[in-house]
């Protein structure tokens, strides 16, 4: 399973997160190819049925990135997302996935070094759980080896 390497979703919120990203790109910060991000007005915007179904369409892992605490451009946006991830954290245990496989993080658009960091680490955390049982294609990849 050393050749594994994860699909990693990540929502993030237009404002910061994908701010933070952008920072990290134009700073030429090196993360992990394979996060395939997925912009959002606001993680206010995000439900559990979202999150399940990227799991459900073969992401490994999936995390919510949005505004710092308390600085939402939407006031409470991201205060509103976190119980939805707590929520579904439950959600996917409960059909057998680790939680570990869903995060919800916080960072500013001038964090562009932090995005990069939260990318690498989850990446390594969901290399460390490997495939997700319901990512179709990795099973089939590896029963056909």
């Amino acid at each position: 399973m050393s050749d594994f390497e994860p699909i990693v979703v990540a929502f993030c919120c237009h404002y910061c997160a994908y701010g933070a990203a952008d920072l990290a790109g134009s700073m030429r910060l090196e993360y992990p190819t394979n996060i395939r991000i997925i912009r959002l007005p606001c993680t206010g915007k995000i439900t559990p049925v979202f999150l399940l179904r990227a799991f459900e369409r073969g992401a490994d892992g999936v995390y919510v990135a949005g505004c710092l605490e308390g600085d939402c451009h939407f006031i409470h946006g991201n205060l509103v997302a976190k119980p939805r991830v707590n929520y579904t954290k439950k959600l996917i245990q409960e059909v057998g996935l680790e939680p570990e496989r869903l995060e919800m993080f916080n960072m500013s658009a001038a964090m562009g070094p932090r995005f990069a960091e939260v990318a690498r680490e989850f990446v390594e955390r969901i290399k460390t759980l490997g495939p997700s049982p319901l990512n179709k294609t990795y099973r089939v990849q590896s029963d056909a080896a």
